[in-house]
């Protein structure tokens, strides 16, 4: 908890803050070098009486006792001085010490404020990122419905201009089916853009069978297999459109039927299969697309590979056999075992450095235990020093 201090002068309690504290810590350092100081003037001082007195005692000793009693009395002088000398020698290197968890201290401080500051910036990049993501899906579902409307009003253009008649009727009866027929436009024009190897064939009006038929076609031009298109833009879903799209997919021999529609039914929240029959809006038709014409060129190659078996075999045992297969996969070999080393040494390395920088955290941790309680022995009061910051660190005090 924070400690409170008293002003000596009019003897109101307050808080000390970082400015306090340093200025404490600057007045305790002070005094601490003054006391050393003061110590050492004092210890030379007292040596140098020492050495007087033992100086006197020995010249009248030298006088008094015999030459034995002389070397005695030299020896026992020579112990004391370097009794005297050692003494000054700790008293320097713990002053020394000190100053050496001082900084240390010091540099576990910055080293903490440097690792708050990156999580805080990668914190603020994550949630960067993920607004992003909001916006451009708010962007691509605006896109969409853009485009549908752009192909709606480019219809009515057309239809203006060559069926006056015809639009008066379709403005009477409602635009559900011209709403339809711009959502089939857009579908063969976005399957044409994004496949361009494919042939997309549209049934024209009147034609039972599908709206639009997709012959996929692999980077050989081979024909692989065909997906079928039904494209409804209703405000219900209606169960026959499966079955008639089912009917339709066995009338031309395709590999896969699809309804792209506007309402999707009931018990389905986003696009999936239902009865054999994929069903997905608008916006999804790209994606699942894509999906499916992939599974149609790998059953395509699957069996295709299956085609003269007996003679890929043999051309396979001979390259696996061959010296070019032998030299490759040795250089793949060797390519292991140098990353694996590598990586190896790169642990052995971290681990080490880790090692040490256990060891520093502990020492910076029983220093500042040290100036804690040389600070409270001063002052008379607790002193908050967390430096992890999550109450559990030894040094918070309550």
């Amino acid at each position: 908890m924070p400690t409170e201090i008293k002003c000596p002068n009019c003897g109101h309690p307050f808080e000390p803050n970082d400015a306090i504290r340093e200025e404490v810590e600057k007045e305790l350092r002070s005094k601490a070098a003054d006391w050393q100081k003061k110590k050492n003037e004092e210890f030379q001082i007292k040596l140098e009486e020492e050495r007087k007195r033992l100086q006197q005692t020995l010249e009248e000793t030298l006088r008094k006792t015999i030459s034995s009693d002389f070397e005695n009395k030299l020896r026992l002088l020579e112990q004391n001085n370097k009794d005297n000398e050692e003494k000054l020698k700790q008293a320097r290197q713990k002053e020394l010490e000190f100053l050496k968890k001082e900084q240390e201290l010091k540099n576990k401080e910055a080293e903490l404020e440097i690792n708050v500051q990156k999580q805080l910036q990668r914190e603020r990049e994550k949630l960067t990122e993920e607004i992003r993501k909001i916006e451009e899906q708010k962007t691509v579902n605006k896109e969409a419905e853009y485009q549908l409307k752009i192909k709606e009003l480019e219809k009515q253009r057309d239809d203006q201009k060559k069926l006056a008649d015809e639009m008066r009727r379709k403005a009477e009866q409602g635009s559900m089916q011209l709403q339809g027929e711009v959502q089939e436009l857009a579908l063969e024009e976005m399957l044409k853009a994004a496949f361009p190897f494919d042939m997309i064939s549209e049934v024209g009006k009147g034609v039972r069978g599908a709206d639009c038929i997709q012959t996929v076609r692999n980077n050989f031009g081979q024909e692989c297999g065909k997906i079928i298109y039904e494209s409804k833009r209703t405000n219900a879903f209606t169960t026959d459109w499966i079955e008639k799209l089912k009917a339709d997919m066995r009338s031309l021999g395709a590999d896969i039927a699809v309804i792209v529609t506007k309402t999707m039914p009931k018990e389905m929240d986003s696009f999936g299969i239902k009865d054999g029959v994929w069903i997905c809006s608008f916006i999804e038709v790209k994606a699942l697309a894509t999906v499916l014409r992939d599974g149609v060129v790998r059953v395509f190659n699957a069996a295709k590979s299956n085609e003269n078996r007996g003679d890929k075999m043999h051309l396979l045992y001979d390259y696996l056999t061959g010296n070019e297969f032998s030299e490759q996969w040795k250089a793949i070999r060797e390519g292991f075992m140098n990353m694996k080393l590598s990586i190896q040494k790169e642990r052995d390395a971290m681990e080490k450095l880790w090692k040490a920088r256990e060891k520093q955290l502990e020492k910076v941790l029983l220093n500042a235990a040290h100036i804690r309680g040389s600070i409270e022995g001063i002052s008379g009061t607790d002193v908050d020093l967390d430096l992890l910051g999550d109450g559990n660190d030894d040094l918070q005090l309550d």
